[in-house]
């Protein structure tokens, strides 16, 4: 730290509550490192609620589209970005030095896994150390990226102390993993309860104070570690309840039982049950990550996560289930392999209505299809140019086909993997020989036909 910076007095009260009260009177500076899909909407929500914001981003475009309010993000309200700078309160920069006049850094920074399913933290460390280089006494620090138990403690703290500060008496550190429904317009960043844990009592006050004033609800746990363990738990639920759909759904089928129809009636009970839904595989940046950061960090600890691992292994394997599928349904309807036919992947984006490719199932299974000798082209209105994919760096500049009845006439198969609205599937399933459907959306329609399988 620079010699000229005074001396913070540590747990002062006087000054730990006006802190907290400019939180609460939203008379704060806030800054948000990352603007993608968490740190983007998140800002936006803190200068609605009527705080200065500073976005931090290390993509200069990013910066530039921003600035001229081009949305990367579908998802969003149109205006959104347009109205924040409009405020005069949005300030958008790649200067790490701009971090000195917050009172708040918000780190929302992507927490991927590495080439041997660890986790890979590096983007975490790379964000505190620049907070590091500029921090200044009575700061507070929060984590919004999901990770491991102890992440905030373990990773983030030595490397702010570097600094000779003390997390708990001259900066304040605490944990608020991200809720981020992306493409959910009922429930956005403000209407969220947000979980958040401190490593000191100080610090989760000032979170608590900071977050209650531009979200609905506060849910505080009594510790950073706490917290991060509740977002691997939210997430490695859905994963293993999906696991537990696409397996009963492999049981069911060579009985003739359709789980979709299975599922719409044991949802009609109304305690001891919750839907959840098979699918061509996880896609997504928590649901096929998460999962693997809470095994990662039991085995650091000695305890083996069998079921988790099993349900990681059924939902991986649900792409081949798919493609077996249609192999079969393609030699039993016309004769033929895969192997020269002409097969059109349908809907990109790994959730209904996103162009978010991350972790997108439809990515692997075209990649699957080209191996066993298809010609593959995909239909996504969302996606009409494949945008560079460090998984799928072949797939990249592929461009979607248009819509229409002769657009589809030359194919053997469609397969439905992502089942955007914008989508024709009524053409689609009267121009098809064969139409997959892994999401039940002919079904959902009234779309019916022999041609038409699921998968």
């Amino acid at each position: 730290m620079p010699d000229s910076l005074p001396p913070f007095l540590p747990h002062s009260a006087g000054l730990l509550e006006s802190l907290a009260t400019r939180f609460r009177m939203r008379d704060a500076t806030i800054a948000v490192i990352g603007l993608g899909y968490v740190g983007l909407p998140l800002i936006l929500t803190l200068v609605e609620a009527g705080f200065h914001a500073i976005g931090l981003d290390s993509n200069p475009a990013r910066i530039a589209d921003l600035a001229a309010a081009r949305s990367p993000l579908r998802q969003l309200a149109p205006g959104a970005i347009a109205a924040a700078l409009e405020t005069g309160r949005l300030r958008l920069t790649g200067e790490g030095r701009a971090l000195a006049e917050a009172d708040a850094i918000l780190v929302c920074v992507p927490t991927p896994l590495g080439p041997h399913r660890e986790p890979d933290l590096s983007a975490v460390e790379s964000a505190t150390r620049l907070i590091a280089a500029h921090l200044r006494p009575g700061q507070l620090i929060i984590l919004e990226s999901t990770s491991y138990p102890g992440t905030t403690r373990s990773v983030m703290q030595p490397i702010l102390e570097e600094t000779g500060l003390r997390c708990g008496r001259d900066v304040f550190l605490a944990h608020a993993p991200e809720r981020e429904d992306p493409g959910n317009a009922q429930h956005r960043t403000a209407t969220i309860p947000r979980v958040i844990g401190g490593t000191d009592p100080a610090s989760l006050d000032l979170a608590l104070a900071l977050y209650g004033a531009f979200v609905a609800r506060t849910v505080p746990v009594a510790s950073a570690d706490v917290a991060e363990a509740v977002k691997l738990t939210e997430n490695t639920f859905r994963a293993v309840n999906i696991a537990l759909m696409n397996e009963l759904k492999l049981v069911f089928e060579p009985m003739g039982i359709d789980i979709w129809e299975v599922i719409e009636a044991a949802r009609t009970k109304p305690f001891g049950y919750m839907p959840f839904f098979p699918g061509p595989g996880l896609g997504g940046h928590c649901i096929p990550v998460d999962p693997h950061y809470l095994t990662w960090q039991a085995r650091a600890h000695g305890v083996a996560t069998r079921f988790i691992d099993l349900a990681s292994e059924i939902n991986a394997a649900m792409p081949r289930h798919v493609l077996d599928r249609l192999a079969e349904a393609l030699d039993r309807t016309q004769g033929r392999g895969l192997r020269g036919s002409r097969i059109l992947v349908i809907g990109l984006g790994y959730k209904r209505n996103l162009d978010d490719l991350r972790h997108s199932p439809a990515l692997v299974l075209m990649e699957m299809l080209e191996a066993r000798g298809a010609e593959v082209r995909h239909l996504d209105p969302l996606v009409p140019v494949i945008p560079p994919q460090a998984e799928h760096p072949r797939l990249a500049g592929r461009r979607s086909i248009g819509q229409g009845r002769e657009a589809f006439s030359d194919f053997a198969a469609g397969l439905i993997v992502t089942d955007h609205d914008d989508i024709d599937y009524a053409t689609l399933a009267a121009a098809l020989p064969l139409l997959v459907d892994t999401r039940n959306v002919c079904a959902r329609l009234g779309l019916t036909g022999p041609h038409i399988v699921k998968a």
